[in-house]
């Protein structure tokens, strides 16, 4: 289970590239860093972050930085990382695609694969990094959108980027819980402009990949209802329940897991947010589909390591 404290936010400047190595590597995931020069080297990174979602801005001097995989053996294959220039610019190679990104534009990448980012000068960079599964979109689609101009493709990845360059820097001064709503309004707009920038793009993607889109933005738009099946979204897509099973089995999960896990987290982020603390676990269950009380508490403690009234409680 995603830790639900909030991090206050901290800063660090340091001089040592060793140390700075260390810190980044504690940071974010296991990375090799090449400065431009050793001579005058300097950094400063701050961090803050709330329900897994960690924002941290770093200020450096020149560098490259590489997702290597022998980084990737050491771990931390399961994040995802947008990022947000604020001042210089940097080159993002992933996944045979490279972008230019300067001053506001904001991209995407994914850690278990390789990646570079080069820095040809001094920079602020603002990364929020996340867990792979608090974005309600499957690998299959949002692997067409590393190393991309997200801007280029979507207007509303402006909107996305000023919200997150505004939102970070209040972190520092909010409550945890207030933290953690940031967290996932951040999140949640990561989503739609996801998805906004999928539908833009759709005349370019396979007849297949179009479908899954569609798909699991209607799984996502229908996760309250207790009707939702694999009958009634084969239905609503006019195609058969076994081609339906055959598009989630190509992806690695099956439809009834792919509903229960989304719901779950869903049920997850009402427990711990305030403005829902009057609301019993028993109606928040309901509200999302969960129709046997008894039942969610066990596939809840299963998924997440606590039962619901522990989650709560902590």
């Amino acid at each position: 289970m995603q830790s639900t404290q909030s991090t206050r936010s901290t800063a660090m400047r340091i001089d040592d590239l060793d140390v700075y190595q260390r810190t980044i590597d504690d940071s974010f995931v296991p990375l090799r860093l090449t400065p431009a020069k050793t001579d005058g080297f300097s950094a400063t990174l701050t961090a803050a972050g709330a329900d897994g979602v960690v924002f941290t801005e770093v200020a450096s001097s020149a560098q490259l930085v590489e997702r290597t995989e022998e980084g990737i053996e050491r771990g931390g294959d399961g994040y995802y990382k947008v990022s947000l220039i604020l001042a210089g610019s940097s080159i993002l190679i992933q996944d045979g695609r490279e972008v230019v990104m300067r001053p506001g534009d904001i991209s995407f990448y994914d850690t278990s694969r390789p990646y570079s980012l080069l820095f040809d000068e001094r920079f602020r960079n603002l990364i929020m990094m996340f867990p792979k599964d608090r974005l309600e979109l499957p690998p299959q689609l949002t692997d067409s959108l590393t190393a991309v101009s997200l801007g280029e493709h979507h207007p509303i990845a402006g909107a996305v980027a000023s919200f997150i360059a505004e939102a970070s820097p209040q972190l520092e001064g909010l409550s945890d819980l207030a933290r953690t709503k940031l967290a996932h309004s951040s999140l949640e707009l990561l989503s739609t402009m996801f998805s906004a920038v999928l539908d833009v793009e759709g005349a370019a993607r396979s007849p297949r990949e179009a479908l899954l889109h569609k798909i699991y933005a209607y799984i996502g738009a229908n996760l309250a209802s207790p009707t939702l099946s694999p009958g009634s979204i084969a239905a609503t897509h006019y195609i058969s329940t076994r081609h339906l099973h055959a598009l989630f089995h190509e992806a690695g999960t099956t439809v009834s897991a792919w509903i229960k896990e989304r719901r779950l987290e869903r049920c997850r982020m009402d427990l711990i947010d305030p403005a829902l603390s009057h609301r019993g676990i028993a109606a928040i269950a309901t509200g999302w589909g969960f129709v046997d009380a008894a039942h969610f508490s066990r596939i809840f403690r299963a998924a997440y390591g606590v039962s619901p009234s522990e989650l709560r409680q902590g």
